[in-house]
């Protein structure tokens, strides 16, 4: 006898099979923007697994099995949200001239820093890192510890120490731009609102990069 074809299986005798890996990578995205959304409104410690789970409607297990916990789901929050604001190309392998790569680079991550979702998830972890130092350690991992070992690896490159002054303290030039990049960035913490409009912003950026190269450059 032959085997009936799949259309004249009643639908509710088929099998579901393995979801597509489509759907499960949306399913995924969707669970993080929701952990995304409680962080930030409820703050990381007073936002529970199982109210994470109840927003994205899966299961608590779930969590545990994708990220290994609520640290490794803010994890996958903050490295999400790097890679929406923060697409650029890797500073060590651009070939390009010193100060176009610096200032592609400066005016990027300036960008990033702008961001208000990225500002709320600071004022997160800054305000509950001192009694939860693996929220901290998670955010520096996610975020500025790459960018450091991006701009060390940059300015370790032999074409690019060769244009540069001797007598720098190299281990600390990732800070340095970095700080100048982000000029007063504590008014812009506290006075969101009261920010330049951004291409005067960027102005004033480009000022700011040019007293660093000055400063760096023989």
């Amino acid at each position: 006898m032959s085997k009936p074809s799949q259309a004249s299986v009643p639908a509710c005798l088929r099998s579901a099979g393995r979801p597509k890996a489509s759907d499960v990578e949306a399913r995924t995205q969707d669970l993080i923007d929701a952990a995304a959304a409680l962080f930030l409104a409820n703050g990381y410690t007073r936002t529970s697994l199982e109210a994470i789970a109840r927003t994205a409607r899966v299961a608590v297990r779930t969590i545990y099995v994708k990220f290994g916990g609520k640290a490794g789901l803010l994890n996958a929050v903050l490295m999400s949200r790097r890679d929406q604001f923060f697409r650029m190309r890797d500073m060590d392998k651009d070939m390009r001239p010193f100060r176009d790569v610096v200032r592609d680079f400066a005016h990027q991550f300036f960008d990033l820093l702008c961001k208000e979702q990225l500002i709320a998830m600071q004022r997160v972890v800054i305000a509950e890192a001192p009694g939860n130092p693996e929220l901290a350690d998670t955010f520096y991992s996610a975020g500025p510890r790459l960018t450091r070992d991006m701009l060390e690896r940059f300015f370790a490159r032999p074409d690019i120490r060769t244009q540069l002054r001797t007598d720098l303290p190299f281990a600390q030039l990732p800070a340095f731009l970095t700080g100048w990049i982000a000029g007063d960035s504590i008014q812009r913490f506290v006075f969101p609102d009261a920010q330049p409009p951004m291409d005067e912003a960027h102005r004033m950026l480009d000022e700011r990069l040019e007293m660093f190269f000055r400063a760096v450059l023989r």
